[in-house]
C-alpha cells in the first residue's frame, strides 16, 4: 500500500456513527466502511438501521446496529460499553445526530430549545465522554462532530440550531485540548445546506432556495459525498497533527 493510501486507509478501524439510519449520517457510515472501517450504526430507529446494517454487511465489514435514543443520556454508558465489547476497540467516533425545529425566535419554546439543544450538544458531549473512557487506555482515537456553518453565521429561525452548533465547535476546541495528552483528536466539520431526501423538500419553497444559493459562491447546494473527504480525512492517520478544528465545507458562505 502506497503512503497515501495508507495515510487514509480506515482498515483495521473501529468507527461509531450517531445518526446513523438515514440521510447525511447514513451516507457517511456506508463511506467509513468503504474505507475500510467496521461500524456500529447508532439511532432510534431498529427498521432503518438494519436497512444500513445489511447495506454496510455486504461490504464484507463487520456491523453492528444500535438502537438508542440519544435524549436518554443515562442510557449512553452503558450502549457504549457494549459497543466496546463488541468490537474489542473504537477507534472513530461521528457525533452526526442532530436536529433543527425551524421557528421564529419569538416562538421558540423551553421544550424546543431543550429538544434542540439536548441532542446536537449534550448527546455529543456525553457520547464523547462515554467513548474518551475507551480511547484513553489505548493512547488513540478520533471523534468528529458535525457542526454546521451556523456555528459561524446567523440564519433565520435557527436562533437554537445556531446556538447549538456554535457551542458544538466550542467544544470540540475543548475537548482537543484536555484529551491532547492522550492523542485523541477531536475536530469538527461545518457543512453548508446539504441536499438529501430528508431535506429536499424544504427547497421546494424557491425564495429559500434562492436566498441559500445566493449566499453560496460556488453556487450550489452540498451533497452528501461532498462531506465524504472531510469525514475520512479527520478519522484517518492523514489528521493525526489536526485537532480542535472546524473544517467548513460550505461553498464559500462564511467566506463573506
Amino acid at each position: 500500500m502506497d503512503i497515501l493510501r495508507k495515510l487514509y486507509s480506515l482498515e483495521g478501524k473501529t468507527a461509531i456513527v450517531t445518526g446513523a439510519s438515514k440521510g447525511i449520517g447514513r451516507a457517511i457510515a456506508v463511506a467509513l466502511a468503504q474505507a475500510g472501517a467496521d461500524v456500529a450504526v447508532v439511532a432510534r430507529s431498529e427498521k432503518e438501521l438494519a436497512e444500513v446494517a445489511d447495506e454496510i454487511g455486504r461490504l464484507g465489514r463487520n456491523v453492528l446496529a444500535v438502537s438508542m435514543d440519544l435524549f436518554q443520556v443515562r442510557d449512553i454508558p452503558e450502549k457504549v460499553d457494549a459497543i466496546h465489547r463488541h468490537f474489542g476497540k473504537i477507534d472513530i467516533l461521528v457525533n452526526n445526530a442532530g436536529m433543527n425545529i425551524a421557528k421564529p425566535a419569538m416562538e421558540v419554546t423551553e421544550e424546543d430549545w431543550d429538544k434542540v439543544l439536548d441532542l446536537n450538544l449534550k448527546s455529543a458531549f456525553f457520547m464523547s465522554q462515554a467513548v474518551a473512557r475507551h480511547m484513553i487506555p489505548r493512547n488513540r482515537g478520533k471523534i468528529v462532530n458535525m457542526s454546521s456553518q451556523m456555528a459561524f453565521v446567523g440564519y433565520y429561525k435557527r436562533a437554537a440550531y445556531c446556538s447549538s452548533k456554535g457551542g458544538l465547535s466550542q467544544m470540540t476546541k475543548a475537548l482537543a485540548i484536555e484529551w491532547a495528552k492522550h492523542r485523541i483528536n477531536v475536530n469538527a466539520i461545518a457543512p453548508t445546506f446539504i441536499e438529501t431526501p430528508m431535506t429536499r423538500p424544504m427547497f421546494e419553497d424557491k425564495s429559500f432556495l434562492e436566498d441559500v444559493l445566493s449566499r453560496i459562491p460556488l453556487g450550489r447546494l452540498g451533497t452528501e459525498s461532498d462531506l465524504f473527504g472531510a469525514v475520512i480525512y479527520l478519522s484517518s492517520d492523514a489528521s493525526d497533527l489536526v485537532t480542535g478544528h472546524t473544517l467548513t465545507v460550505d461553498g464559500g458562505w462564511t467566506v463573506w
